[in-house]
């Protein structure tokens, strides 16, 4: 099937490419782009030589950013100590939201990283134009443009194919796409498609059930006229399998079905920018791969759909007003079918979510200010009502075995579900050009994020289902808590830039914050476990509760020219380092902030080549959070080594070796290795990180 699937996939690219006379240059979309005054801690995404599975690690080298390790593809994105639902991520303008109690199918899931066009992130000061419930920043992503031929004589054809592999996991990546346009319309078509086995750590050991193959296909009608375009767009996912080592379920399926309607006109008052879409996804968990086997069939059932327009107004002589109104809704279904013949899963179905409805209505608006050639204020203000409630629920039986649950849900359905939260957003920020080098901002915000489904209707007590509510990959057991309040974050961020001239000099840019969070979800401690009934490990029963936290560090990047440029090329120092530190003004630690960190990274070119040697260097993470019983990981460095070579103007071939000297470690966001503990017993420990693999790629422009 594999290989029908991507004959099929070259032929349609190959095919398309050669169906019409192709135009030369490189013709961007007509995509109106509003400037916004932001504390940006990443600027776009530049293309690495060697790409990889899951778009959230396309940011790793932004300063500020990580991604806490899931499946292959299912990464959880973090900014500043923030992340997963505490961050705002669009792509193409549609809010996705996680249908599964482990957030298998994170939002960045569902876009492969071939099919990525731009992705940009920004730190929790805002723009409140930029998407509201959330308090850790926005991340937005769009496909690849649409391409419009130059003039109305001739059709324009294009074409990519990119093929990459690496021997860690014996992964393969491929991606094609393909187009055919006049300079009126454009239609186009991508597939991607994603594989890899169960991964070795450093010290080649296999990293159980952690494979994966995911299948990813999309395609593009655009419109457009003199200063208008309209664009739709649609697509599917499919994921047969995705294993997942930190977490006691596996994905045994998901489907994923998308249509996103788009639109940007320039009149002469202003601008209008108006989107709508659908998302669904069928989701199942359960147990696939022999290193993991089991019996507990789970099942979500998710649907987003939702609208955006946003007007841009000339204000003053060189500012600008926008406005906007948002809507979404996201209705979620959670059960889990009996087992034929067990006495604990049966005789009923499990319902853990029945009927969730979580409403989002939002207005804003915004007013950027251009006070003279030094100075710049952008000011706006935020109103979101939320709506969730959810259906009455039921255990597996209301026999001895199941009393906590029957009892659970007893309470449950008893109650009054149905809530509503007001919450207002605020941001100001100044930005302040001292000369032609120097620029410094100055920002504060109120942010402001409604719990989700699962962090207010998990109803379960039992042990066994309390700890199938968990994004964590920490091992223990979650309950909701239906009179949760909204999480308030008050930000305060600066940001100085120094910088040289020309695109590409030297720059040096710092970016301290301080964050507080009144009523940030965090948890209360209900009791202790043994996962797997391993009388070595320990596991915590958690409730989800209010508290206040404080989260705060620096955030720093540089990029400079190493000598003048000579017969050998040209060489550039780049590099990044951030320090992050949370905590609950109760006392303790936050959980999953990454420890100080930097990488270094020489960059040479020369001709068709260019290389990189890059080193990650992590502090040990002994700031844990003793109430999740999160592990402390040692410090580690990390080496890699990559190549690009252009052949031809069109094709692109790279090489290169991740974690070059085969390091043992353990991702200090990576949770513990739970498939590990029930293969092997002992203790819970860290999940491993990936020890060396090499890499080779191929990018063929057609």
């Amino acid at each position: 099937m594999k290989q029908h699937y991507l004959t099929a996939c070259l032929a349609i690219a190959s095919a398309a490419a050669a169906t019409a006379n192709a135009q030369t240059g490189n013709e961007a979309a007509a995509e109106p782009r509003i400037k916004v005054i932001v504390s940006a801690i990443g600027e776009g995404w530049l293309q690495r030589p060697n790409a990889v599975s899951d778009s959230a690690l396309l940011l790793s080298a932004t300063p500020g950013y990580s991604a806490a390790q899931a499946g292959g593809v299912s990464a959880l994105p973090f900014v500043n100590g923030l992340g997963d639902d505490r961050l705002k991520i669009r792509i193409d303008g549609m809010e996705i939201t996680s249908a599964c109690a482990n957030h298998m199918n994170a939002p960045l899931s569902y876009i492969d990283p071939s099919q990525v066009g731009r992705i940009e992130v920004l730190a929790g000061v805002t723009p409140v134009s930029a998407g509201g419930d959330s308090i850790g920043g926005t991340v937005t992503v769009k496909s690849t443009a649409p391409v419009f031929a130059e003039t109305a004589e001739a059709l324009r054809s294009t074409g990519r194919v990119t093929l990459n592999a690496g021997s860690n996991g014996e992964t393969i990546n491929s991606g094609i796409s393909a187009g055919i346009a006049s300079d009126r319309w454009s239609l186009g078509y991508s597939a991607a498609y994603a594989r890899g086995h169960s991964y070795e750590d450093g010290n080649g050991q296999r990293v159980l059930a952690s494979l994966y193959e995911s299948i990813n296909q999309s395609a593009i009608l655009a419109l457009r006229g003199k200063d208008q375009q309209l664009t739709l767009r649609a697509g599917v996912q499919h994921i047969p399998y995705q294993g997942f080592p930190n977490q006691y379920m596996d994905m045994t399926d998901n489907d994923g079905k998308f249509a996103n309607l788009g639109y940007v006109g320039r009149f002469g008052w202003g601008e209008l920018d108006g989107s709508a879409y659908w998302q669904r996804t069928n989701h199942d968990m359960g147990f696939f791969t022999p290193e993991r086997r089991g019996m507990m069939p789970m099942v979500t059932r998710g649907r987003n759909a939702g609208y955006a327009l946003k007007a841009s107004l000339p204000w003053g002589d060189a500012g600008k007003l926008r406005v906007g109104h948002e809507y979404h809704t996201f209705r979620l279904d959670d059960y889990w079918p009996a087992v034929p013949g067990s006495m604990m899963m049966g005789p009923q179905t499990y319902v853990n979510i029945n009927d969730g409805q979580r409403d989002r209505v939002a207005l804003y608006g915004e007013a950027e200010t251009a006070h003279n050639a030094q100075w710049t204020s952008l000011l706006g203000a935020r109103w979101e009502s939320v709506r969730m409630d959810a259906g009455d629920v039921q255990p597996y039986a209301n026999n001895m075995m199941n009393a906590t649950d029957a009892a659970a849900a007893a309470t449950f359905n008893a109650r009054s579900r149905r809530q509503r939260d007001g919450n207002l957003d605020l941001t100001a920020l100044a930005r302040f050009e001292a000369d032609a080098s120097t620029t410094y901002e100055l920002a504060a915000a109120r942010k402001t994020r409604s719990p989700n489904l699962y962090e207010r209707y998990s109803w379960g007590r039992g042990t066994m289902a309390m700890t199938m509510t968990n994004w964590f990959g920490d091992g223990n057991g979650y309950v909701g808590n239906v009179d949760l309040k909204p999480e308030t974050a008050y930000t305060l961020g600066f940001t100085a830039h120094w910088h040289g001239a020309g695109p590409a000099a030297w720059f040096v840019k710092l970016n301290p914050y301080y964050n507080r969070v009144q009523d940030y979800i965090d948890v209360d401690v209900l009791g202790q476990f043994h996962p797997y009934m391993r009388m070595s490990a320990n596991g915590a029963l958690l409730r989800f509760a209010n508290h206040d936290a404080k989260l705060y560090g620096a955030n720093l990047s540089w990029s400079a020219p190493v000598g003048s440029p000579s017969s050998f090329g040209s060489f550039t120092f780049t590099g990044n380092a951030a320090y992050a530190r949370g905590k609950r003004t109760d006392g303790g630690d936050l959980y999953r902030i990454m420890p100080f960190n930097t990488l270094l990274t020489l960059e040479h070119t020369s001709g068709a080549w260019h290389n990189q040697i890059e080193t990650k260097l992590v502090a040990r993470k002994d700031n844990v959070d003793a109430r999740r019983l999160e592990p402390e990981t040692a410090g580690y460095a990390l080496l890699n080594v990559r190549t690009a070579y252009q052949v031809r103007k069109n094709v692109r071939l790279s090489a290169g070796v991740s974690n070059l000297l085969d390091k043992a470690y353990a991702d200090p966001l990576g949770g513990v290795y739970l498939s590990g503990l029930r293969a092997d017993g002992g203790t819970l420990r860290p999940l491993p990180g990936h020890g060396r693999s090499i890499d080779i790629g191929l990018s063929i422009d057609l």
